[in-house]
C-alpha cells in the first residue's frame, strides 16, 4: 500500500514540474509564431496544461482497459479547475477576481457547459437507447468534438472584435511569459521533450490509479475524479498561480475555463482508442453525478461573472468562492458515499 502511494506522489511531482514547462514552452511557441489573445489562453495554454489528462486517458483506455478511470479523471479535473478559481480569488488582492476580468471569460464558461452536457446526456441515454456509432466511435463523442470546434471558433471571433481585451491579454502574456532569449526551434524541442515526459507520466498514472482502485476497494470513477483529477490538474493551477502573482488575472482564469472546455474532447480521443465498444456504452452512470457537480460549479462561476460582487466577505474569499468550495466538498463526500453503498 505504501509503495503505491509513493508511486502516486512521485508521478504527481513529475506531472507538476513537467506540466509547467509544457505550458511555458507552449506559450513560447505562440509568441514566436505571432499568436496571442484570450483565444490562446483558452486554446493553446489550456491544451498544454491538459496533456496529463490526455495521456492518462490514453493509458487508461489502451493499457489498463479502464475507461471509467479516464472519464472519472476528466470530470474530476474539471471540478478541481473550478475550485482552483477560489484559490486564485484568495490570492487576488482587493476586489473579487471574477469582478475584475473581461466578458470573454463569461463566454468561455458558458460554452464549456455544451460539451459537458453532451457527455452527461450521452452517459444517461446510452443505457436507455440503442447505441449510435460510426467506426465504433460513439455519436456522442463525435458531437463533443464538433461542439468544441464550434466553441473555439466562437471564442476566436468574439475576441477578434474585442480589441481592448486583446490588448490587455497581450500585455499580460508579455508579463508572464518572456521568451526573448528562446528561439522557436529551442521552444519546439523543449515542448516536445516535456510533452513526452508528460505522456509517460500520464500512462504510469493510469496504472497507479487502477492499483489504488483495487487496493482501496473504491470504484474507478471515484479514484479517477478525486485522486487522478487532482494530479492531472496541477499544471493548470501552477500556471494560473504564477499568472495571478504577476497580475495576469485574465490569463489565469482563461487557463482554468479553457481546460474545462478542452477536457471533454479527450473523451472522443479515448473513444477512438477504445476498440472493444463505443466508450459511452461501458461508462458508469455515476459519472452523471460528477458532471452535475461540474455544472453547478460552472453556473456559480457564471453567476460571479454576471453579478460581479463588489467585495470579498471573509478570509479573503468572495461569496462565489465559498459556494465553489462547498459544492466541491459535498460532491466529493456524496461520490464517496455512492461508492461505499
Amino acid at each position: 500500500m505504501i509503495f503505491v502511494w509513493l508511486k502516486f506522489v512521485i508521478c504527481t511531482l513529475i506531472i507538476l514540474f513537467t506540466g509547467k514547462r509544457v505550458a511555458r514552452y507552449g506559450d513560447a511557441i505562440a509568441e514566436k509564431t505571432g499568436l496571442s489573445g484570450l483565444w490562446i489562453g483558452v486554446i493553446l495554454v489550456s491544451v498544454a496544461t491538459s496533456l496529463p489528462e490526455l495521456f492518462t486517458g490514453i493509458g487508461s483506455t489502451i493499457f489498463v482497459n479502464a475507461p471509467n478511470l479516464t472519464v472519472g479523471n476528466l470530470f474530476g479535473a474539471n471540478t478541481y479547475n473550478l475550485v482552483n478559481i477560489a484559490v486564485l480569488d484568495f490570492m487576488h488582492k482587493g476586489t473579487p477576481l471574477l469582478s475584475s476580468v473581461s466578458s470573454g471569460q463569461l463566454l468561455t464558461a458558458g460554452l464549456s457547459l455544451i460539451p459537458l452536457t453532451i457527455a452527461a446526456l450521452g452517459i444517461f441515454l446510452s443505457h436507455l437507447l440503442p447505441q449510435i456509432a460510426f467506426a465504433n466511435i460513439s455519436f456522442y463523442s463525435i458531437l463533443i468534438v464538433m461542439s468544441y470546434l464550434v466553441c473555439a471558433r466562437k471564442i476566436f471571433r468574439f475576441e477578434h472584435k474585442q480589441q481592448q481585451i486583446l490588448k490587455e491579454l497581450n500585455r499580460e502574456e508579455n508579463i508572464v511569459f518572456k521568451y526573448g532569449h528562446v528561439s522557436l526551434k529551442t521552444a519546439c524541442i523543449r515542448y516536445a521533450l516535456a510533452a513526452l515526459i508528460i505522456a509517460g507520466a500520464g500512462i504510469w498514472l493510469a496504472y497507479i490509479g487502477d492499483d489504488l482502485a483495487r487496493l482501496l476497494g473504491l470504484g474507478q470513477n471515484f479514484i479517477g475524479s478525486l485522486f487522478l483529477g487532482f494530479a492531472t490538474t496541477l499544471p493548470e493551477i501552477t500556471v494560473s498561480i504564477a499568472a495571478i502573482r504577476l497580475g495576469a488575472k485574465e490569463l489565469a482564469v482563461a487557463n482554468m475555463l479553457g481546460s474545462n472546455l478542452f477536457n471533454m474532447t479527450i473523451i472522443f480521443l479515448n473513444d477512438v482508442f477504445y476498440r472493444k465498444a463505443p466508450i459511452f456504452e461501458v461508462l458508469s452512470q455515476q459519472h452523471i453525478f460528477t458532471a452535475f457537480i461540474v455544472m453547478l460549479m460552472t453556473l456559480t462561476v457564471i453567476t460571479g461573472l454576471i453579478f460581479k460582487p463588489n467585495k470579498k466577505i471573509r478570509f479573503g474569499l468572495s461569496i462565489y468562492s465559498f459556494i465553489l468550495i462547498t459544492i466541491f466538498i459535498l460532491g466529493a463526500y456524496i461520490n464517496f458515499s455512492l461508492v461505499n453503498k
